[in-house]
């Protein structure tokens, strides 16, 4: 008998985008509330007691309200999208190329808490560095991104796309977050393993999907001899066996002229580069994603697959 998925949340941005990726599956049983009975409560909390999987995309307090409806239920395992769990530890963090571990506590757990998209290219950056010793304690990191507007839902996607919405959007490219007390800050902070919060200047760019998140480091303040090669061959030992994350070869990077946010529109992989003049003082490490793709639904879609081995 195939395993039954409930995407609680299924007409939302992340939701749509679930199942989507879902689409002609056999291997599993996609359970599902008709549109005209989203609000239906009780069906609802019935959907989610007969799943072995509840992928909820969901706000923080409807997230936290649905893991209360089967926390009596052993039988059902969840997947959260939303951020409400993303620093509990109890719940295993849904980023399985975090480190060689990670995977199979993915794996084995009844609670799995996906990554924020923003996060997933930060993470992905600052850990290995961390983890190597190369980054060192109390290092004051800047996280700068810019972000496909879908990241902000269903609203800004009117914002971004109907001229004539009462809060139309009409800038190609905006800062938010300013007072910089961002919602993944602490995510970024716990699981890069920093011991002081970054500084995270967030942006939203006139495109629907795709993600640059880039950390710009001075080598004189890090370990000592830390050379752009040496971060490379860092980031490459981290990530050696993984097919959905992957470092681009340094003589690649170099010969690059930009790099394109969109470039990974409708994939769930990411890359990351080392850039910087050969012999100089400074590197930026820049992670691409799709923000829907792997810093969303994407990685929901890897985090069920990984537990659906178990």
């Amino acid at each position: 008998m195939a395993p039954k998925i409930f995407i609680d949340g299924e007409h939302g941005t992340t939701g749509l985008q679930i199942r989507t990726r879902m689409a002609g599956r056999r291997d599993v049983e996609l359970l599902s509330i008709p549109e005209a009975e989203r609000r239906n409560a009780a069906m609802r909390e019935d959907m989610l007691n007969s799943a072995d999987i509840a992928i909820l995309c969901l706000p923080d307090d409807a997230s936290k309200e649905a893991v209360q409806m089967v926390s009596a239920n052993n039988n059902v395992r969840v997947i959260d999208t939303s951020t409400a769990f993303r620093v509990n530890p109890g719940w295993a963090y849904g980023f399985a190329e975090m480190d060689n571990a990670q995977a199979d506590k993915i794996k084995a757990a009844r609670f799995v808490a996906n990554p924020g998209c923003y996060p997933t290219g930060a993470i992905g950056l600052i850990r290995p560095l961390r983890a190597a010793g190369i980054l060192p304690d109390g290092y004051p990191v800047t996280v700068n991104a810019v972000s496909g507007y879908t990241g902000g839902g269903k609203q800004m996607i009117a914002q971004m796309e109907n001229p004539d919405h009462p809060d139309a959007i009409t800038a190609p490219h905006f800062l938010y977050g300013l007072p910089l007390t961002h919602k993944h800050v602490p995510e970024m902070t716990v699981h890069g393993l920093l011991d002081r919060a970054p500084i995270f200047s967030p942006s939203v760019g006139k495109f629907a999907q795709g993600m640059i998140v880039q950390v710009p480091l001075h080598l004189d303040d890090l370990a000592e001899g830390t050379t752009m090669e040496s971060i490379h061959a860092a980031l490459v030992a981290h990530y050696t066996g993984q097919e959905i994350v992957t470092v681009v070869p340094l003589a690649e990077s170099k010969a690059l002229p930009r790099v394109n946010a969109v470039e990974l529109e409708g994939k769930d992989t990411m890359k990351l580069f080392v850039f910087g003049k050969e012999g100089g003082s400074q590197v930026n490490l820049v992670a691409l994603l799709d923000n829907l793709g792997k810093g969303a639904s994407g990685a929901a879609v890897q985090n069920m697959d990984l537990m659906l081995a178990s």
